[in-house]
């Protein structure tokens, strides 16, 4: 893997973290200011998390794999 192509997906990383620290950051919302009254809210809001935080890990992990040469 190029240079070019480890800051790339560096890059993406970092932006797919950001993501679920921001969905994260709406189940922590719901939690403080929404419950009880607001769980309706709970399935999607926590499927929405859990796959923006699937996304972020399979991407670090491919990541930990090009920075020490191996193929993900």
């Amino acid at each position: 893997m190029t240079d070019e192509e480890l800051a790339a997906l560096d890059k993406e990383v970092k932006k797919l973290k950001r993501i679920a620290s921001e969905w994260a950051s709406q189940m922590h919302d719901l939690v403080e200011d929404r419950l009880p009254a607001g769980f309706r809210e709970i399935p999607a809001l926590s499927q929405s998390t859990y796959d923006a935080c699937q996304a972020w890990a399979d991407a670090s992990a491919r990541l930990a794999a090009a920075q020490k040469g191996q193929p993900a």
